[in-house]
């Protein structure tokens, strides 16, 4: 992947809600309404702080906030944003646009998304993950409806690749389609449109899973 020509290093907030994995594929009950998707939380637990510690120095009256985690989120891209890889100290996120996966609102792979696929199945190894989500994402254009079902469906068509490539009946996958939800850009220009139409997949590493 080549690398655009400035990498993004950011710090992103993240809230420490426990994750609920509950894998599509094990039959095991899952939320099909969540609040933000799945995986996208740390799951670190904040550090305990003692308010009273005079080593604070805190004025007469002051209280700490409630602890947050930050985690160090590294972001490279490809220059046309075709591929996007997202980086913490706890997980690994891949975001393939749909047009370098499919036709246009279709579900059918196409013959040169296998090779993008297998370069995600060489991470997933590398890092011996067990709990894979593979996530689809529309635009805004169309009913919402239409979208759900869209995304889903190529959410499916990854996820076959991935299970075939990978043939481990320990790793478990949550699959989903969330339509429009969750943009990563601004819908009303046709550039935000493209990379909102996507799959991800992500999963723990570092020994998180």
């Amino acid at each position: 992947m080549r690398a655009a020509p400035v990498s993004l290093a950011a710090l992103l907030l993240f809230t420490s809600i426990q994750l609920t994995t509950a894998p599509a594929a094990s039959g095991a009950p899952v939320d099909d309404d969540p609040s933000v998707p799945p995986g996208t939380e740390s799951t670190y637990t904040p550090p305990e702080i003692d308010g009273s510690d005079p080593g604070l120095k805190m004025r007469d009256g002051a209280t700490l906030a409630q602890p947050r985690v930050l985690d160090i989120v590294s972001i490279v891209e490809t220059e046309g944003g075709e591929e996007r890889r997202e980086e913490t100290t706890s997980s690994l996120k891949f975001a393939l646009q749909a047009e370098v996966l499919f036709g246009k609102d279709s579900a059918k792979l196409t013959p040169q998304a296998n090779g993008r696929i297998s370069a995600i199945v060489a991470e997933i190894k590398k890092h011996n993950a067990q709990k894979i989500r593979v996530f689809g994402f529309t635009d805004n254009l169309g009913t919402y409806e239409h979208g759900r079902v869209l995304s889903k469906k190529r959410a499916d068509a990854v996820h076959g690749v991935l299970s075939g490539q990978l043939d481990d009946a320990g790793i478990t996958y949550e699959v989903r389609g969330y339509s429009e939800d969750y943009p990563i850009a601004d819908n009303s220009s046709e550039e935000g449109r493209t990379k909102n139409r996507r799959v991800e997949v992500s999963f723990p590493t570092g020994g998180t899973n």
